[in-house]
């Protein structure tokens, strides 16, 4: 379905201007007659962590009873009718174009969205990297060995994970759009829990495998879900910082995971079995509740929060008003399909050929390349080199540490500037120096040495988040944005599956031939790939601009009745680089 939509002028509906939640709009809206002296014209501004810290004696603080609401298209009577959402959509009873509301208000809408959505999304996370995480935990505890397996076992049993993974992505995103994904995200967790748990009666190379195929199936496309449904609750400029919150929880868990990992593996001989049986039991067991749990933590929407029980809800009246109107002021295209709307053959087929986010998409597929051997590796690495189990688990945190905190700096600098080409690049800055570092030392080298080595490489700015904040902003569509998310996160566990076979056991312990590839592939991200994206989205934008910018506002308004043109196809779109 177009985005550019042509109907009736829109139904009655309750309005909440200026305090009041029970007033009444006329059933034809002319949009003339909505005072719009009082909206608010720049940008939002981005979160400063200098400001944050620093403000109060810095800075003049803003009068959050001052109105906040946004200008937007709704506000043009010519253009209004063509964005409206469509009549099925499940929060249009709560959307009023008249709306206005304070500083405070949203800041205060926005709190209770992070505690009430974000934290629960970001612990939903963490479990699924509890228990992809494990595997590499489970290796310091003899697991290759007790199985009869060898590290080539192990780089087929993460490739085997990561064909089922992508394979899973799309059709997982076409049944969580069909279901929505407050009920698909749960039924996947408690899926792959249970799969974990059965990771503790593993026989061999066999069933080793078996294991993998389908734990990559089952989590297939949770990443993409679960952002789907954050985007239903946050505004463009507020999704990126929340998803640097979702992968620092992940940072957060791995190092839960680590401590947790150096209790249970000392059950090693409890009732005969290895430590690291234990270790996906009980991790198996701790997801499965949350993953229980989550039936319960996620709403649909903002204004369907209330149920048998919850039976107050989450938000006011006036807060389900302030919520849904602010994120369809913010992003119009957020109001033309159900959160229950299953994809057409028409639609799915427009996003595939969607060739403006191929570069997003031959981002995804390299750009994780150069750093993911190296961190597969180092709990092995360090085994080879001496370390007891117990200190190879403990040595993992610093590296996580440090990754959280400049992936969540480069997020915030992303933000402050509003760019993202120039800023997800740092992560190839970071690592070219150590890659050549890690391929130019000696076959014996002091085991200190190499740990600071590669724990300083593995703190390297993540910039995966902000990636795929640039891929939802640049879909356009909902329809577009559940296939792209899909899409980008398919390349990037293809580029997984490349990174785990570039460390070959006839190139250990120190693999440099396979350091050498991951050099070349650092190399071309810098000078050719982000380089050649940020151009070609200036380009695309110039282009665009040039046709829009020379028509009259009834020019416009005729383009958007009659255009097939869906999306970031439309000429009123702006690609973010």
């Amino acid at each position: 379905m177009s985005v550019a939509l042509s109907k009736p002028a829109p139904k009655k509906q309750d309005s909440v201007s200026s305090g009041d939640s029970s007033g009444k709009q006329s059933p034809d809206i002319d949009s003339k007659s909505v005072a719009s002296d009082d909206l608010v014209d720049a940008e939002p501004e981005p979160f400063k962590l200098y400001n944050f810290l620093f403000r109060r004696h810095l800075y003049k603080p803003r009068d959050l009873d001052a109105i906040a609401t946004r200008r937007s298209v709704y506000d043009d009577p010519n253009l209004a009718p063509h964005y409206w959402p469509k009549p099925d959509y499940e929060n249009i009873h709560r959307f009023d174009v008249s709306a206005r509301w304070t500083a405070r208000e949203e800041r205060d809408l926005l709190r209770k969205i992070d505690w009430k959505v974000m934290l629960w999304a970001a612990i939903s996370f963490s479990a699924l990297n509890l228990d992809r995480g494990n595997l590499s935990q489970a290796n310091t505890d003899n697991f290759l060995p007790d199985l009869g397996m060898t590290t080539n076992d192990y780089n087929l049993g993460n490739t085997v994970f990561r064909l089922a993974f992508l394979s899973a992505e799309l059709p997982s995103q076409l049944i969580s759009k069909k279901l929505g994904p407050d009920r698909w995200i749960p039924i996947q967790m408690c899926g792959w829990s249970i799969l974990t748990m059965c990771q503790f009666w593993l026989t061999g190379r066999s069933t080793f495998l078996l294991c993998r195929a389908l734990l990559g199936f089952m989590q297939g496309g949770f990443i993409p879900d679960l952002i789907l449904y954050l985007s239903y609750f946050y505004t463009k400029h507020e999704l990126p910082f929340r998803l640097a919150l979702f992968w620092m929880s992940a940072d957060i868990c791995s190092i839960f995971g680590s401590f947790l990992a150096v209790g249970v593996l000392r059950m090693r001989g409890i009732q005969g079995k290895s430590g690291w049986r234990w270790l996906f039991l009980i991790e198996g067991i701790i997801t499965l509740l949350i993953g229980i749990a989550t039936f319960f933590k996620m709403p649909p929407s903002p204004t369907q929060t209330k149920s048998w029980f919850r039976p107050k809800g989450w938000f006011t009246e006036r807060e389900e008003y302030i919520a849904t109107t602010r994120i369809l002021r913010d992003d119009p295209t957020k109001g033309d399909m159900h959160n229950r709307e299953g994809l057409s053959l028409k639609r799915l087929w427009q996003a595939f050929c969607d060739f403006d986010l191929w570069p997003l998409y031959a981002i995804g597929l390299l750009f994780g390349i150069p750093a993911s051997p190296p961190a597969t590796y180092l709990t092995l690495s360090l085994r080879e080199l001496g370390f007891s189990t117990i200190t190879t688990n403990l040595l993992t945190i610093p590296s996580t540490f440090g990754s959280m905190v400049t992936m969540t700096i480069i997020t915030l600098v992303s933000e402050s500037l509003n760019e993202r080409s120039f800023v997800a690049i740092s992560e190839d800055f970071w690592l070219l120096p150590f890659l050549i570092a890690l391929r130019t030392l000696p076959d014996s080298p002091n085991p200190w040495l190499f740990y600071g080595m590669s724990s300083v490489l593995l703190m390297y700015p993540y910039s995966h988040p902000i990636q795929v904040g640039w891929a939802s902003r640049n879909s356009g569509a909902v329809a577009t944005r559940t296939v792209s998310a899909s899409l980008y996160n398919m390349f990037v566990q293809t580029s997984s599956i490349i990174s785990a076979n570039i460390y070959r056991k006839d190139d250990a312990p120190m693999y440099r031939r396979g350091n050498s590839f991951l050099i070349g592939i650092c190399a071309f991200n810098l000078l050719i790939l982000y380089p050649g994206t940020k151009l070609y989205y200036v380009w695309r934008n110039k282009q665009k601009a040039k046709k829009w910018d020379a028509m009259t506002s009834e020019q416009k308004s005729e383009y958007l009745s009659t255009t097939t043109d869906v999306g970031n196809r439309r000429l009123d779109f702006r690609f973010a680089h």
